[in-house]
């Protein structure tokens, strides 16, 4: 008795792959079952039809497809007809597991894993026949999650920004570990110099070597077995010379194991960030000037920055953290490209972003009117960009920055509520937008002269980024060549 569970459903009712209409494995499993019903044998069947054994064997294994006047020579063997024959559903259940089972054995997933052929013959039992199939699905399952990765990366990160709303965005472990390594290392206040960075690194057990062969798809790589962190000569003009060594030791310190997903690697990602921040601009100071900023209706992430000596962007980054648990101020914070798409995104001030259907933020694009793209237009890039936006959810001031990175520019803004506006240098501003989106008319459809004017007169040819074009991830690290981190720290290791 086979009893078929619904994983296995889909596969044993799936539409046959064979082409002309003709299913070769279901037609050979029909045949075969009509001669075992009328004992027959398969040398009386290929005595009856004038072909030998072996031939009747091929098409009853589903590796043969008989002509029509073979079909009919067949039927009349077997006391059916060639109708009867060329139905499309197994002719039983344990067929149908059969079926089910070799389509699957040639089909691309256990070409591509290099296995055995399994040989399905009346001893092998159903349960193994589900087992089988049970194990193939997951298996596509994975490859399509996996060649799909831009939409499970959206999911994950739908996920995750939830979780950081519900919690403003502040990570009270976090910050506790930071603040037990600044005190381990003596920091007595101020900004975290490279030298504080090292000591961190050697109070960790980790010594800093700097090399001109870093893998080309890593930031560092630590060698967790000889105490070492790999760090790149040549550092990036655009990224501060202590993050990549903060990075390397926050992933040891917030005890992260290799990544088991997508969401995993995200959630890695965001605290490792986050206690880097923490490092650099810590939460003691970092509200003491904030606190003080807002007691004087100037909070400013220029002044922050400057104060600890960070980019623009971590400066806004650590803001976010702060602003709604430690100075009561709702807040929302936006990482864009050039070309209009988010890059990152962060809120729990009831701000608007565009989504997709599954609620994702990230590679969406954003209204023209909001202060991220506005400030692109610009021809001061040395001043800050302050502007009011009335959206269909309120009114909201940003601040906002352009930043160069080699993937070309990108804005980093951050914004509140109208009434908490309050508190921020620029709230003087006269700049004013209004943005009706998600309606069409705001700015995602052209004005109609325009339209009237190119409607049907114009065929772009897009650039399609090789971001979509990458099956990732394809590793435990998302992007990062297993095979060349392990060649380097061979390379490297003191014991080679």
């Amino acid at each position: 008795m086979v009893n078929a569970d619904p994983l296995l459903r889909s596969a044993l009712s799936a539409p046959p792959p064979a082409e002309h209409g003709l299913d070769a494995l279901t037609l050979g499993r029909r045949i075969r079952e009509l001669r075992t019903g009328r004992r027959m044998t398969l040398d009386s069947l290929a005595a009856a039809i004038d072909r030998a054994p072996s031939q009747v064997s091929m098409i009853e294994n589903g590796n043969r497809e008989p002509r029509l006047s073979m079909l009919r020579t067949i039927a009349t063997a077997l006391g059916t007809t060639v109708d009867d024959l060329l139905k499309p559903e197994a002719p039983s259940a344990r067929a149908a597991l059969e079926i089910a089972v070799e389509r699957a054995q040639r089909g691309p997933v256990f070409t591509a894993l290099g296995l055995a052929k399994i040989r399905v013959s009346r001893a092998t039992s159903d349960e193994t026949l589900q087992t089988i199939l049970t194990l193939h699905h997951e298996i596509e399952r994975l490859h399509r999650e996996r060649a799909a990765t831009p939409e499970e990366a959206r999911r994950a990160n739908a996920q995750l920004r939830a979780t950081m709303r519900a919690r403003d965005n502040y990570f009270p472990e976090l910050e506790e570990q930071a603040l037990e390594l600044l005190t381990a290392v003596g920091h007595s206040g101020g900004p975290v110099s490279h030298q504080v960075v090292a000591d961190m690194a050697t109070h960790l057990g980790y010594s800093l070597h700097y090399v001109g062969d870093l893998p080309h798809s890593t930031r560092s790589v630590t060698d967790k077995r000889n105490g070492r962190i790999y760090l790149p000569t040549a550092q990036s003009a655009s990224r501060d010379s202590r993050t990549p060594i903060l990075q390397a030791f926050a992933s040891l310190l917030c005890g992260h194991d290799e990544p088991g997903n997508y969401a995993d690697f995200l959630r890695q990602r965001v605290e490792t960030n986050y206690l880097t921040a923490a490092i650099l601009l810590p939460e003691k100071d970092t509200v003491r000037l904030l606190t003080e900023a807002k007691n004087l209706r100037r909070i400013s992430m220029e002044d922050l920055r400057d104060a600890f000596s960070v980019s623009y962007e971590t400066a806004a980054h650590r803001f976010t953290n702060l602003a709604t648990a430690r100075l009561g101020i709702p807040v929302h914070f936006m990482k864009v490209h050039e070309s209009g798409t988010i890059i990152k995104a962060y809120e729990n001030d009831s701000v608007r972003f565009p989504s997709d259907a599954l609620g994702a933020v990230e590679g969406t694009t954003v209204c023209r009117s909001w202060t991220a793209r506005t400030v692109f237009d610009v021809p001061d890039r040395f001043s800050p960009w302050y502007q009011y936006t009335d959206t269909p959810s309120g009114t909201f001031w940003c601040t906002s920055r352009i930043e160069k990175a080699k993937e070309g520019e990108y804005s980093v803004s951050v914004g509140v509520p109208f009434e908490h506006v309050k508190w921020f240098r620029g709230r003087e501003t006269t700049n004013r937008a209004v943005s009706r989106c998600p309606d069409e008319s705001c700015c995602r459809r052209a004005p109609d002269d325009l339209a009237t004017r190119w409607a049907g007169q114009s065929w772009p040819a897009a650039r399609t980024p090789t971001s979509l074009l990458a099956a990732l991830p394809t590793g435990t690290f998302p992007g990062v060549d297993q095979t060349e981190v392990y060649q380097f720290l061979e390379t490297h290791s003191p014991t080679h």
